[in-house]
């Protein structure tokens, strides 16, 4: 029997905060409260050193069924394609047009925070149409 509990997905990022932000919005998630002690997350970052304030941040789903996001600071910037991506699950159950419209209607709300459209993934006799977008980073995901 496995021992996994809990599953976290991590995104090596230049600006843990923005990106983190940005999929709080995308996803409904919300970046949990501060350490004990602490008013704020800025409050927790002052009482780091320098090169540690802003390293990290993390989002979570409120109902507790999604899994943690967790956004790290890396010096090294994307290069080629993600090897694992998350996908945006806004059409399921949908088919033709009536996906079609709620792809490019969420696809629009996210253009609006700083994701950028890449490509349509027409249905083809095995799969329904996706629509492939970046992050503010760049990170490939898709809407599903």
């Amino acid at each position: 029997m496995a021992s996994v509990r809990q599953v976290q997905v991590t995104f090596d990022c230049a600006e843990p905060e923005r990106v983190a932000r940005f999929w709080c919005e995308v996803l409904g998630y919300v970046v949990p409260p501060p350490p004990q002690g602490h008013a704020s997350w800025g409050d927790y970052e002052r009482t780091l050193p320098a090169e540690q304030q802003g390293a990290w941040l993390a989002c979570v789903d409120p109902s507790g069924v999604g899994p943690r996001l967790y956004f790290q600071r890396v010096p090294e910037g994307k290069v080629v394609k993600n090897r694992v991506h998350l996908d945006v699950r806004v059409g399921v159950g949908l088919v033709g047009e009536e996906r079609l419209a709620v792809l490019e209607a969420e696809c629009a709300r996210l253009v609006a925070l700083g994701a950028v459209r890449e490509r349509l993934l027409a249905a083809d006799g095995d799969n329904e149409s996706c629509i492939v977008m970046r992050d503010v980073e760049g990170n490939e995901f898709c809407l599903d």
